[in-house]
Protein backbone atom coordinates (compact mmCIF):
# COMPACT_ATOMS: atom_id res chain seq x y z
CA UNK A 1 0.00 0.00 0.00
CA UNK A 2 1.50 3.38 -0.95
CA UNK A 3 2.17 6.18 1.48
CA UNK A 4 -0.46 8.38 -0.13
CA UNK A 5 -3.12 5.79 0.63
CA UNK A 6 -2.09 5.87 4.30
CA UNK A 7 -3.06 9.55 4.62
CA UNK A 8 -6.35 11.39 4.44
CA UNK A 9 -7.29 13.16 1.22
CA UNK A 10 -7.55 16.54 2.95
CA UNK A 11 -5.69 17.51 6.18
CA UNK A 12 -8.13 18.34 8.96
CA UNK A 13 -5.87 20.75 10.90
CA UNK A 14 -2.37 22.19 11.08
CA UNK A 15 0.35 19.56 11.15
CA UNK A 16 2.33 20.26 14.33
CA UNK A 17 -0.60 20.89 16.71
CA UNK A 18 -2.34 17.83 15.28
CA UNK A 19 0.71 15.67 16.00
CA UNK A 20 0.93 17.01 19.55
CA UNK A 21 -2.75 16.29 20.19
CA UNK A 22 -2.50 12.70 18.96
CA UNK A 23 0.73 11.98 20.81
CA UNK A 24 -0.75 13.42 24.01
CA UNK A 25 -3.43 10.72 24.16
CA UNK A 26 -1.34 7.84 22.81
CA UNK A 27 -0.67 5.04 25.31
CA UNK A 28 2.14 3.55 23.23
CA UNK A 29 4.75 4.81 20.72
CA UNK A 30 3.35 5.58 17.25
CA UNK A 31 5.32 5.30 14.05
CA UNK A 32 5.30 7.93 11.30
CA UNK A 33 2.87 6.00 9.10
CA UNK A 34 0.25 5.76 11.86
CA UNK A 35 0.65 9.44 12.68
CA UNK A 36 0.44 10.43 9.01
CA UNK A 37 -2.80 8.47 8.69
CA UNK A 38 -4.22 10.18 11.78
CA UNK A 39 -3.39 13.78 10.82
CA UNK A 40 -3.83 13.50 7.05
CA UNK A 41 -0.33 14.52 5.95
CA UNK A 42 2.34 12.70 3.91
CA UNK A 43 4.79 10.60 5.91
CA UNK A 44 7.78 12.71 4.84
CA UNK A 45 6.18 15.89 6.19
CA UNK A 46 5.22 14.12 9.39
CA UNK A 47 8.79 12.94 9.96
CA UNK A 48 10.11 16.44 9.43
CA UNK A 49 7.53 17.93 11.79
CA UNK A 50 8.31 15.37 14.50
CA UNK A 51 12.01 16.12 14.35
CA UNK A 52 11.29 19.84 14.50
CA UNK A 53 9.06 19.43 17.56
CA UNK A 54 11.68 17.36 19.38
CA UNK A 55 14.33 20.02 18.76
CA UNK A 56 11.99 22.82 19.77
CA UNK A 57 11.13 21.19 23.13
CA UNK A 58 14.83 20.78 23.93
CA UNK A 59 15.65 24.40 23.07
CA UNK A 60 12.77 25.65 25.25
CA UNK A 61 13.86 23.53 28.21
CA UNK A 62 10.50 21.81 28.58
CA UNK A 63 9.96 19.23 31.31
CA UNK A 64 9.10 16.65 28.65
CA UNK A 65 10.69 15.58 25.38
CA UNK A 66 9.61 13.86 22.16
CA UNK A 67 11.67 10.77 21.46
CA UNK A 68 11.74 8.16 18.72
CA UNK A 69 12.17 4.85 20.55
CA UNK A 70 11.91 1.41 18.92
CA UNK A 71 10.53 2.91 15.71
CA UNK A 72 7.79 4.94 17.41
CA UNK A 73 7.34 8.50 18.69
CA UNK A 74 6.12 9.30 22.18
CA UNK A 75 6.31 11.97 24.88
CA UNK A 76 8.62 11.27 27.85
CA UNK A 77 9.51 13.24 30.96
CA UNK A 78 13.09 14.51 30.99
CA UNK A 79 15.61 12.60 33.08
CA UNK A 80 16.63 15.65 35.10
CA UNK A 81 13.09 15.89 36.50
CA UNK A 82 12.88 12.21 37.48
CA UNK A 83 13.09 13.03 41.20
CA UNK A 84 10.03 15.26 41.00
CA UNK A 85 8.04 12.68 39.05
CA UNK A 86 9.09 9.87 41.37
CA UNK A 87 8.01 11.82 44.45
CA UNK A 88 4.62 12.53 42.92
CA UNK A 89 3.98 8.92 41.89
CA UNK A 90 5.15 7.38 45.16
CA UNK A 91 3.11 9.82 47.23
CA UNK A 92 -0.05 8.63 45.53
CA UNK A 93 0.84 4.97 46.00
CA UNK A 94 1.85 5.32 49.64
CA UNK A 95 -1.24 7.22 50.74
CA UNK A 96 -2.83 5.37 53.63
CA UNK A 97 -6.13 3.61 53.11
CA UNK A 98 -9.08 4.57 55.27
CA UNK A 99 -10.48 2.18 57.86
CA UNK A 100 -13.45 1.52 55.57
CA UNK A 101 -11.14 0.67 52.66
CA UNK A 102 -9.06 -1.67 54.83
CA UNK A 103 -12.14 -3.50 56.08
CA UNK A 104 -13.52 -3.86 52.56
CA UNK A 105 -10.16 -5.08 51.26
CA UNK A 106 -10.02 -7.68 54.05
CA UNK A 107 -13.48 -9.01 53.12
CA UNK A 108 -12.47 -9.32 49.47
CA UNK A 109 -9.20 -11.03 50.42
CA UNK A 110 -10.85 -13.72 52.55
CA UNK A 111 -14.09 -14.17 50.57
CA UNK A 112 -12.85 -13.81 46.97
CA UNK A 113 -14.20 -13.99 44.40
CA UNK A 114 -17.01 -11.94 45.90
CA UNK A 115 -19.60 -9.46 44.63
CA UNK A 116 -20.09 -5.92 45.86
CA UNK A 117 -23.49 -6.84 47.25
CA UNK A 118 -21.94 -9.62 49.34
CA UNK A 119 -19.25 -7.30 50.68
CA UNK A 120 -21.91 -4.70 51.52
CA UNK A 121 -23.96 -7.36 53.34
CA UNK A 122 -20.95 -8.45 55.41
CA UNK A 123 -19.92 -4.91 56.33
CA UNK A 124 -23.46 -3.61 56.72
CA UNK A 125 -22.83 -0.51 54.57
CA UNK A 126 -22.68 0.39 50.89
CA UNK A 127 -19.15 -0.18 49.54
CA UNK A 128 -19.45 1.12 45.95
CA UNK A 129 -17.21 4.13 46.54
CA UNK A 130 -14.64 2.17 48.51
CA UNK A 131 -14.50 -0.54 45.83
CA UNK A 132 -13.81 2.10 43.18
CA UNK A 133 -10.90 3.35 45.28
CA UNK A 134 -9.48 -0.17 45.62
CA UNK A 135 -9.85 -0.73 41.88
CA UNK A 136 -8.08 2.56 41.14
CA UNK A 137 -5.24 1.67 43.51
CA UNK A 138 -4.79 -1.66 41.72
CA UNK A 139 -5.46 -3.68 44.88
CA UNK A 140 -8.67 -5.27 43.55
CA UNK A 141 -9.69 -6.41 40.08
CA UNK A 142 -12.74 -7.93 38.38
CA UNK A 143 -12.93 -11.72 38.35
CA UNK A 144 -15.83 -12.57 36.06
CA UNK A 145 -19.52 -12.74 36.91
CA UNK A 146 -21.67 -14.77 39.25
CA UNK A 147 -23.50 -17.49 37.30
CA UNK A 148 -26.70 -17.14 39.34
CA UNK A 149 -27.07 -13.37 39.77
CA UNK A 150 -24.87 -12.03 36.95
CA UNK A 151 -23.15 -9.66 39.39
CA UNK A 152 -19.50 -8.78 38.85
CA UNK A 153 -17.08 -10.62 41.11
CA UNK A 154 -13.89 -9.15 42.54
CA UNK A 155 -10.59 -10.52 43.80
CA UNK A 156 -7.29 -9.16 45.03
CA UNK A 157 -4.37 -8.57 42.66
CA UNK A 158 -0.72 -9.48 42.62
CA UNK A 159 0.03 -5.90 43.64
CA UNK A 160 -2.02 -6.50 46.81
CA UNK A 161 0.17 -9.48 47.70
CA UNK A 162 3.25 -7.40 47.00
CA UNK A 163 2.09 -4.56 49.23
CA UNK A 164 1.35 -6.81 52.22
CA UNK A 165 4.52 -8.84 51.70
CA UNK A 166 3.22 -12.35 50.93
CA UNK A 167 3.67 -14.59 47.93
CA UNK A 168 0.18 -16.14 47.78
CA UNK A 169 -3.22 -16.03 49.42
CA UNK A 170 -2.29 -19.14 51.39
CA UNK A 171 0.10 -16.96 53.39
CA UNK A 172 -2.69 -14.74 54.71
CA UNK A 173 -3.03 -15.00 58.51
CA UNK A 174 -5.72 -17.28 59.92
CA UNK A 175 -8.85 -15.55 61.16
CA UNK A 176 -9.42 -17.96 64.08
CA UNK A 177 -7.14 -16.13 66.58
CA UNK A 178 -9.10 -12.93 65.99
CA UNK A 179 -12.56 -14.47 66.48
CA UNK A 180 -14.36 -14.50 69.89
CA UNK A 181 -13.64 -17.48 72.14
CA UNK A 182 -16.24 -20.24 71.77
CA UNK A 183 -16.56 -20.54 75.56
CA UNK A 184 -17.50 -16.87 75.76
CA UNK A 185 -20.05 -17.35 72.99
CA UNK A 186 -21.57 -20.36 74.76
CA UNK A 187 -21.86 -18.46 78.05
CA UNK A 188 -23.54 -15.57 76.30
CA UNK A 189 -25.96 -17.88 74.48
CA UNK A 190 -26.81 -19.68 77.73
CA UNK A 191 -27.53 -16.40 79.50
CA UNK A 192 -29.77 -15.28 76.63
CA UNK A 193 -31.59 -18.63 76.64
CA UNK A 194 -32.03 -18.52 80.41
CA UNK A 195 -33.45 -15.02 80.27
CA UNK A 196 -35.94 -16.12 77.63
CA UNK A 197 -37.07 -19.22 79.55
CA UNK A 198 -37.86 -17.55 82.92
CA UNK A 199 -41.56 -17.93 83.98
CA UNK A 200 -43.93 -15.02 83.85
CA UNK A 201 -44.23 -13.11 87.14
CA UNK A 202 -47.29 -13.79 89.26
CA UNK A 203 -49.79 -11.22 90.56
CA UNK A 204 -47.47 -10.23 93.39
CA UNK A 205 -44.40 -9.76 91.22
CA UNK A 206 -42.87 -13.16 91.99
CA UNK A 207 -42.60 -15.69 89.14
CA UNK A 208 -45.33 -18.28 89.20
CA UNK A 209 -43.78 -21.69 89.94
CA UNK A 210 -44.16 -24.26 87.24
CA UNK A 211 -45.68 -27.55 88.38
CA UNK A 212 -42.94 -30.16 88.65
CA UNK A 213 -43.24 -33.76 87.56
CA UNK A 214 -45.41 -35.82 89.87
CA UNK A 215 -47.12 -32.88 91.56
CA UNK A 216 -50.86 -32.89 91.81
CA UNK A 217 -52.88 -29.78 91.11
CA UNK A 218 -54.39 -28.06 94.13
CA UNK A 219 -57.70 -29.75 94.92
CA UNK A 220 -60.92 -27.81 94.79
CA UNK A 221 -62.32 -27.14 98.27
CA UNK A 222 -64.81 -29.81 99.15
CA UNK A 223 -67.92 -29.48 101.32
CA UNK A 224 -67.14 -28.68 104.89
CA UNK A 225 -63.73 -27.13 104.30
CA UNK A 226 -62.81 -23.62 105.29
CA UNK A 227 -61.35 -21.48 102.46
CA UNK A 228 -58.09 -19.66 102.94
CA UNK A 229 -58.85 -16.09 104.02
CA UNK A 230 -57.80 -13.16 101.85
CA UNK A 231 -55.17 -10.75 103.25
CA UNK A 232 -56.59 -8.08 105.49
CA UNK A 233 -56.38 -4.34 104.99
CA UNK A 234 -53.06 -4.10 106.83
CA UNK A 235 -51.13 -6.44 104.60
CA UNK A 236 -48.99 -5.65 101.51
CA UNK A 237 -49.91 -7.32 98.26
CA UNK A 238 -47.93 -10.14 96.75
CA UNK A 239 -44.63 -11.49 97.99
CA UNK A 240 -44.09 -8.66 100.46
CA UNK A 241 -46.19 -10.41 103.13
CA UNK A 242 -45.64 -13.41 105.27
CA UNK A 243 -47.84 -16.41 104.37
CA UNK A 244 -51.07 -16.75 106.28
CA UNK A 245 -51.70 -19.93 108.28
CA UNK A 246 -54.87 -21.73 107.39
CA UNK A 247 -57.24 -21.57 110.39
CA UNK A 248 -57.92 -24.88 112.09
CA UNK A 249 -61.30 -26.41 111.55
CA UNK A 250 -63.66 -25.98 114.52
CA UNK A 251 -64.79 -28.95 116.53
CA UNK A 252 -68.18 -28.85 114.94
CA UNK A 253 -66.79 -28.87 111.45
CA UNK A 254 -66.48 -32.10 109.55
CA UNK A 255 -63.11 -33.03 108.09
CA UNK A 256 -62.59 -32.32 104.41
CA UNK A 257 -64.03 -34.76 102.01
Amino acid sequence: MSQTEETLAVPVAELRPSLEAVLMVADQPLDAVALASAVGYPVAEVNAALAGLAEEYTEQGRGFELRNVAGGWRFYTREEYAVVVEGFVLEGQQARLTQAALETLAVVAYKQPVSRARVSAIRGVNVDGVMRTLLTRGLVEEAGQDHETGANLYRTTGYFLERIGVTSLDDLPELAPYLPDMADLEDELESVAAAGSQPEPGPGGEPSPEPGPGTEPSPEPGPGTVPTPEPGPGTEPGGGTEPFDTPRASATQEPPA
